[in-house]
Parts: C-alpha cells; sequence; structure tokens
C-alpha cells in the first residue's frame, strides 16, 4: 500500500487496508518486492500531485506486481487514466472500496476490471444534506458502525481522524467536491468509537481531518448535536482513555462561530490550535474565488482566538497569483500577514484546475509574475513566522515526543504534524516516543523551538 497526498488520504488508506485483510489479503514492506498488487492510493488535488501519483504508478510497476490505483487521482480520472496508463492494471474509484479485496482477487487471477467511469459525486448524493445520512453511496470512512474497519500502518502516537467526507463550498478554483462530493458527517459515536480503537493502538494524540471541520453536524439530527455536533465531540474524545490530546483541522473563517472557538480554547486535552483557511485577504480576489471575508474580519478572527488563548496557535494557507490580482491585492495580502502574527502558513502559486470555474476566469498571471509573487510573499512569511516562534521563547509548551533517534524531537500544540515546524527537547534522557512532556522553550530556529523538558506528564490531557 503506497499513499501519497494528505491526512485524509492517509485514513483511507488504512480503511483500505482493514478491508483487504479481512478479505484474506496480507500486507507485506513498502518496497513491493515480495507484493502480489501494489495498491497505490493516488492524490488528484494539482498538477505536481497528479505528476506525483503517475511517477509513483510507473515505479511500482517496475517491481513485476500487479499495480492497482485508487484515491482521488483514480476517482477523478478514471478510463482516462487508465487509457493514458497502461502500466496500472486496474484504476479503480470510491464505489469499488466496499468490495477492494474482491478485486484484487479479479486483477490476480488476470481478469480485466473496467476502469472507474468518473461522474460529478456531488450528484450522488440527495442535495438535502440532513438526507444523506440514509444514503447507500460508498464514502471511503462512512458506514461502518461501530465496528472499526481499519489497520494502522505505522506505528506513529498521532493518529488522524476522520470526522466527515466531502464538501459544499463552491470555492471557484477548488475541484475537490466534483470528486470527493457533498458533504457528509460521520456519527458522533463512530467517530468516539474508532478514538478509543486508536488509542488502544498507542495513539496519544487525534488528529481530527476532514475538507471542512467546521460544517460538521449540519447534516445530523437535533439530539447529535446539529451544527453544534463539533463541539460536543471534542469533550467526549478528549476523555478516551489514553488520548492526551486531540487537534482539530481545516476550518473555514467564514463557518468559524464563537462557540467553537470557545470549546477548542478552553476544552481541556483540544489543543489550541486553529487551521483557518483563509486563502488571501483581499475582499475582491476573495469574491473572485467565491469565497467571503476580508482583511479587517480575519484580523478580528485572530484577535478573538487569542482574548480566547493567547499562546494559541494559528495556520493558514494562502493562493498567489489568482486570476486578477493586482499588485495592490498582494500588498493587501502581506498587510493581513503582518497584523495576524500567524504560527505557519503555507504559500502556493495559482494554477489552472479542470473543471474549476477558476480555469475560465479572464485576468490570467504570467507564470513568471505567479512564480516572483510567491517568492515575496513566501520571504515576508518566513520573517513573520519566525518572529512569532522567536516569541515562544520562554513559554511552557506540552511537547509529544515524535522521534527519539538521532535526537529527541516532537510537537508542541501549535505544531501540527509534518507542516507546521517541530520541538527540539534539549537533555531529553530517557524519553521515548509517545510520551508527552511539559518543556520549556529556550531557543527557536525558524518556526522550530528548542525546549528543555521539565516533567512527563503521564496520561495527563494538554492543550
Amino acid at each position: 500500500m503506497v499513499t501519497l497526498g494528505c491526512a485524509r488520504n492517509e485514513v483511507d488508506s488504512e480503511e483500505l487496508a482493514g478491508r483487504l485483510a479481512a478479505g484474506g489479503w496480507e500486507l507485506v514492506d513498502a518496497d513491493g518486492s515480495d507484493a502480489d498488487v501494489v495498491v497505490v492510493n493516488t492524490c488528484g488535488f494539482v498538477e505536481s500531485a497528479k505528476k506525483d501519483s503517475v511517477d509513483t504508478l510507473l515505479s511500482a510497476s517496475d517491481t513485476g506486481a500487479k499495480v492497482v490505483a485508487v484515491g482521488c487521482m483514480a476517482e477523478r480520472y478514471g478510463a482516462e487514466l487508465a487509457d493514458s496508463l497502461p502500466e496500472a492494471d486496474a484504476v479503480l474509484g470510491f464505489d469499488h472500496y466496499p468490495r477492494l479485496a474482491e478485486r484484487l482477487d479479479d486483477v490476480v487471477a488476470g481478469e480485466r476490471i473496467a476502469a472507474h467511469a468518473p461522474v460529478d459525486r456531488r450528484t450522488k448524493l440527495p442535495i438535502t444534506p440532513i438526507q444523506r445520512q440514509e444514503s447507500e453511496v460508498p464514502v471511503p470512512g462512512h458506514g461502518w458502525g461501530p465496528r472499526v474497519l481499519r489497520t494502522r500502518l505505522d506505528s506513529s502516537p498521532v493518529a488522524s481522524l476522520k470526522i466527515a467526507s466531502g464538501c459544499d463550498r463552491r470555492c471557484s478554483f477548488c475541484a475537490i467536491p466534483s470528486f470527493r462530493g457533498s458533504f457528509v458527517s460521520r456519527h458522533p459515536d463512530d467517530v468516539v468509537a474508532e478514538a478509543a480503537w486508536l488509542a488502544e493502538r498507542g495513539a496519544r494524540e487525534l488528529f481530527l481531518v476532514s475538507e471542512n471541520s467546521t460544517s460538521y453536524g449540519k447534516d445530523l439530527d437535533r439530539e447529535l448535536g446539529g451544527a453544534r455536533a463539533l463541539e460536543l465531540l471534542l469533550p467526549r474524545l478528549a476523555e478516551v482513555p489514553g488520548i492526551q490530546r486531540v487537534r482539530v483541522s481545516y476550518l473555514q473563517p467564514a463557518e468559524t462561530k464563537p462557540g467553537l472557538l470557545g470549546a477548542i480554547a478552553s476544552t481541556p486535552g483540544v489543543a489550541d490550535y486553529f487551521d483557518l483557511s483563509f486563502q488571501h485577504a483581499s475582499e475582491r480576489v476573495l469574491r473572485r474565488m467565491r469565497r467571503f471575508g476580508s482583511t479587517e474580519s480575519f484580523l478580528a478572527l485572530c484577535r478573538q482566538i487569542r482574548e480566547l488563548a493567547p499562546a494559541a496557535g494559528i495556520r493558514t494557507n494562502v493562493i498567489v497569483g489568482f486570476p486578477g490580482e493586482t499588485e495592490q491585492d498582494v500588498a493587501e495580502l502581506e498587510r493581513f500577514l503582518t497584523g495576524a502574527r500567524l504560527d505557519a502558513v503555507g504559500v502556493f502559486g495559482y494554477s489552472d484546475e479542470d473543471g474549476t470555474e477558476a480555469a475560465g476566469l479572464d485576468g490570467k498571471l504570467n507564470a513568471d509574475v505567479i512564480t516572483e509573487r510567491v517568492r515575496r510573499v513566501s520571504a515576508l512569511v518566513e520573517e513573520l513566522t519566525a518572529q512569532r516562534a522567536e516569541d515562544r521563547v520562554g513559554e511552557e509548551v506540552a511537547v509529544l515526543v515524535e522521534g527519539t533517534d538521532p535526537g529527541c524531537v516532537g510537537r508542541a500544540a501549535h505544531q501540527a504534524p509534518e507542516v507546521d515546524g517541530e520541538c527540539v527537547l534539549s537533555g531529553a534522557d530517557g524519553l521515548t516516543v509517545g510520551d508527552v512532556v511539559r518543556a520549556r522553550v529556550e531557543a527557536a530556529d525558524g518556526v522550530d523551538l528548542v525546549a528543555r523538558p521539565l516533567e512527563v506528564l503521564a496520561g495527563q490531557a494538554v492543550r
């Protein structure tokens, strides 16, 4: 099993591994040398990710094993991908997931499986959100009930936990809803049951993932919390035995309500961490993106968060070079970034995506202009986030240890896996992976921190 792309794909791979194990298949080492089949969970988000997916499929074919493409790129392009990549023995979409073990049996037997025929997955679910809970359309990570159909593919003390799939927003640059489908929440009891399962297998931090976490519960009955479902779910997850920290990802600023901010900021065991998808700050560009907000409203949201939790971590992604973006728009984005004091910022240059509204917009910018704006904004971000890290010198932080060789490293509450920097623990003799320690920050190196351990927080909920 080879996984590309985001944490949501990682969860999907563990679901597929669980389904395959239940169907009699055995997972072998990642090099594929002993494999009958290599399953590649592809990413189809942006052009570079698509290239990585194709390259990985080609490399998998070199092992001599059968190759099966699944995941977002397979769902998005289906038969088109199969026609252009004969090295793949099958290209399967999300509808194949429930019976993937049988499909692999067919592949090994030499049977030809018709490639997935893509459709806009939003058309497969009811328009009314509350009716989607009764749908039998396969949605990765859904429909298990309280039984957990998942196999962990690593021993990390951090585990991603899917709370929802799909998205109902219509951002003009994004194709994800067309192949991930409309928004569907998982039942809170199912999420809690999976959290307990993960804790029993060594997870100490839960990383809640979805395409839009702020929509969680809008398709659930009122007795399950409705629009407040995430606020009610967080304390339940934080109370799962063995779990010491819960982290929420991907909040939409326009949908982030005061109650949710308060729940994240005040619930013991929930990281005061806010992953907000701002994307830009110029009101004019945001409208062309089919999004809402402005520099002033976004700065007000950041102030509101820090009034609730002064040490809170805030991260975002921004797109520069969007069609029609002017120098004044870039300056407005820079004004926001300077005022917001964010802990981490991903800077991306705009590129057309198949089937999106933005691909047909006028005002396209030259690639050299986009590259220069990415460089310019990235340089500013590097300076600002380094300053923010310096501000944390002298603070006490709770660090989850994720590696001890070479050196002892982990993450504090304001640092999400892989994207937000890390804490290097100095003088950390005797610590093991999975320990959570209280530490004092002594120095900063870019967004990374150097901290000295003070005590191990055995079994305690931390922020």
